[in-house]
């Protein structure tokens, strides 16, 4: 029997009356901590910050697109065995390009540990084009980051659900391990 993984928190935006269909993406994201740090994502173009991860493919598992993205967008490689369920987030909206259309995201979070060494990232165009680069960031720093963020094609919701989730982790004590 399966365990259902914690809801973090939910984001409503209660917009979507008009909506008659959905879109459903969901997405995975590592969670690394090391020296009172976090492995994320900085888009250097856009100057935000996320978790490494994203979209889980039609055929796969959350943990296995959670340990391919990562790979992928931020060249660490997820030690399988150290990968423990935090949380998800669930996201509802109305779709920002068409009214009718609803979007429901659930955003699953996995603790984790890396291998020593990184690999090459292996970009989409749009994340080579912002520059993604890796960084361990003190978590204070990317809340104001992505709390400030100021020109981006992204719903800012994007921006909120990372900052809360580093919230969470901060008053859960796991920085301070």
């Amino acid at each position: 029997m399966e365990v259902a993984m914690r809801l973090l928190f939910e984001m409503d935006k209660k917009d979507y009356d008009k909506c008659t269909h959905s879109f459903v993406r969901n997405s995975a994201r590592s969670i690394m901590i090391k020296s009172k740090r976090i492995a994320m994502v900085h888009s250097i173009k856009y100057d935000y910050y996320k978790f490494p991860g994203g979209g889980i493919e039609d055929s796969e598992n959350p943990v296995d697109a959670m340990i391919r993205e990562t790979r992928e967008e931020s060249g660490l490689v997820v030690l399988p065995d150290t990968v423990k369920e935090y949380g998800y987030v669930h996201r509802i909206q109305r779709s920002d390009q068409d009214e009718t259309e609803c979007f429901i995201q659930d955003n699953y979070y996995y603790l984790c540990e890396s291998a020593d060494e990184a690999v090459s990232q292996e970009l989409d165009g749009y994340e080579a084009e912002e520059a993604y680069v890796l960084e361990y960031v003190d978590p204070d720093i990317a809340i104001r980051k992505n709390r400030h963020v100021t020109q981006s094609p992204y719903n800012p919701m994007m921006f909120e659900r990372e900052a809360r989730v580093l919230e969470l982790l901060i008053a859960e004590g796991l920085f301070d391990r």
